[in-house]
């Protein structure tokens, strides 16, 4: 797997995006493929995360598309919302059902860092809201069994 961080383009081919809401600022996505542990399973996943800031100095860093950085892209998962102000967009969801994952109720929210230090570790929270997901995926195959049987 991946131990570096590449520096990814925008569909426009682009290295830096442009925020919508202010052109003074911007971001560069950078991911990493790296195996992942949780609740006891092992995943070779790829990560991303993206690095903020104004639209001069990250035009000035001069990443180009596919640029290794020595680095890694750290996962912090914590039960307080990043943004108070929108909170939803950081939750931790279980795969494609749509279910928050949550600790005893409450959600657990999931950002990913870009970090220069190779050994900072992942932060990560179990959530115990499992019956729930399974009976969710339960209900997805059922769907998808039904869908197929149709055709």
């Amino acid at each position: 797997m991946n131990k570096s961080v590449k520096v990814t383009a925008n569909e426009a081919g682009q290295v830096v995006s442009i925020s919508k809401n202010n052109p003074e600022y911007g971001y560069i996505r950078v991911a990493q493929t790296r195996a992942v542990f949780e609740n006891g399973w092992a995943r070779k996943r790829t990560l991303s995360a993206l690095v903020s800031g104004t639209t001069k100095d990250l035009q000035d860093l001069g990443f180009t598309p596919g640029m290794n950085l020595p680095g890694k892209i750290q996962v912090v998962e914590q039960l307080e919302a990043f943004n108070p102000d929108s909170p939803e967009k950081d939750y931790k969801v279980a795969g494609e059902t749509g279910i928050i994952c949550c600790v005893d109720g409450q959600p657990i929210y999931r950002k990913t860092f870009f970090v220069e230090d190779e050994s900072v570790q992942d932060t990560l929270i179990s959530h115990n809201n499992t019956d729930d997901i399974k009976a969710k995926y339960a209900e997805m195959e059922a769907a998808k069994a039904s869908e197929e049987a149709n055709l």
